[in-house]
Parts: C-alpha cells; sequence; structure tokens
C-alpha cells in the first residue's frame, strides 16, 4: 500500500525547517522543481503501489531521498539514512519534520527497487517510446 506524502510541521516544535533553510539555497529551487515533476507522477505512483497493506515509504520521497544521494555524492543507502536522522536541510527536502522517524536502509533499497521496477512496467505499458526502450536495453 502506498504511504502518504504528508507533510505537516511538529506539534511542538518551535522550529520550522523551513526557516532554517536560507531563501537562497540552490536546493529550493529544486525542490520546487522536483514536487511540481512528482505531482504530475502521482497517478503513476497509485498504479504500482497496493491499495491494501501496510503503508510503504512514500514514493515522494524516495525519490527526494534519492535525488540528495546523487547530488552529495552519498556512496550507500545506509549513509543516506544515517544524514536523514540529523541534516535538516536533508530532512527539509526530503519532507520529514524534525522529530520524524527514518527509514531503516533495508526498507529504503527494498522500496526503491520496487518503485523502479513499477516504473519500468508502467512505461512499457505506455508506450513511451524512450522509457520503453530504455527497459528493452536493461
Amino acid at each position: 500500500m502506498r504511504g502518504d506524502d504528508i507533510q505537516q510541521g511538529g506539534m511542538f516544535s518551535y522550529v520550522s525547517l523551513e526557516s532554517r533553510v536560507p531563501p537562497t539555497h540552490p536546493l529550493r529551487g529544486m525542490k520546487a522543481l522536483l514536487d511540481e515533476a512528482l505531482a504530475s507522477m502521482s497517478r503513476d505512483f497509485d498504479r504500482v503501489y497496493a491499495t491494501e497493506g501496510r503503508p510503504s515509504i512514500p514514493p515522494e520521497r524516495l525519490v527526494r531521498a534519492s535525488t540528495l544521494q546523487i547530488l552529495y555524492s552519498i556512496r550507500s543507502e545506509r549513509l543516506l539514512c544515517e544524514q536523514l536522522d540529523y541534516n535538516l536541510l536533508f530532512r527539509w527536502f526530503v519532507g520529514l519534520s524534525i522529530d520524524e522517524p527514518i527509514w531503516d536502509h533495508s526498507s529504503f533499497t527494498k522500496n526503491r527497487d520496487r518503485l523502479i521496477e513499477g516504473g519500468e512496467e508502467a512505461a512499457a505499458a505506455r508506450g513511451a517510446p524512450g522509457e520503453a526502450g530504455a527497459v528493452a536495453l536493461e
């Protein structure tokens, strides 16, 4: 089952992550573009995830976290999850509140792989020429 991408501030937090990120930080523009792209992919995500069962890591958060992993050259999911645990900039970018628990690195890897497989199937089913061609080459 697909988890909800709810972005809600903490009830007892006196500092918002939004206020901690400088207005001119380069990740602000990237987050806006990424959030727009992810919103347009919401129906695709709905098709990949089951409607029943235990909620998974929201795919939007997986994509945002993977983007940080690429941008900051983080060499493993274990180190990425460690960074997400204490790095306020990373928490803000992914959409995690200050006190929200971080998922286990193995869950991250498993959910990411499932999302990639589901995306390949969706691209092939849609008949998207570039994406379906990439699937055939793998």
